[in-house]
């Protein structure tokens, strides 16, 4: 993941001093809002994006290789393009029983930071609804080392389409 280096934007901080030096605002609320204002704005912004989540991909598969977890997952092998929301959607549900079946503290790490990737990618296509796609239960259930294959098909599905 990629994270932008902070930087304040002068021109919030102005109008938040225009404001705090208001009469009116001059109270220890407004204070308090001016200073959590300020930090706020020089918070590291996240930038992700599907290469990000292809990269955690590739170090996820490296850490699969070396646990053995004996689980079978609904995976979408061959899912349209007019599908591929909802069968990321999937991905990340089944990703979930991964995390709660390994007892390794770095594939569990690796899991959430899939997680919170791919579904900040997601929350950027808006709310969409797919029709006609398959739910997650109706797709074949597959080994790990084919989910994690047809899963990085999936967001190069998305980068293609960027």
């Amino acid at each position: 993941m990629r994270i932008s280096k902070p930087y304040l934007r002068s021109t919030s901080i102005q109008c938040y001093l225009c404001l705090l030096l208001n009469s009116h605002f001059l109270t220890e609320a407004g204070i308090h809002v001016f200073i959590f204002s300020c930090i706020s704005a020089g918070l590291p912004k996240t930038e992700a994006n599907w290469q990000d989540v292809i990269s955690d991909l590739t170090k996820f598969e490296t850490l699969m290789q070396s646990i053995h977890i004996d689980a079978t997952l609904y995976t979408e092998s061959d899912a349209h393009p007019s599908c591929k929301v909802t069968a990321m959607r999937c991905f990340l549900l089944e990703l979930h029983v991964i995390w709660e079946e390994s007892n390794n503290p770095e594939i569990k790490e690796t899991v959430e930071n899939l997680s919170t990737l791919a579904n900040s990618n997601l929350s950027s296509n808006g709310n969409i609804t797919e029709s006609g796609c398959k739910e997650c239960e109706e797709l074949e259930e597959k080994n790990v080392k084919e989910f994690l294959r047809s899963f990085i098909h999936i967001v190069q599905m998305f980068i293609n389409t960027a």
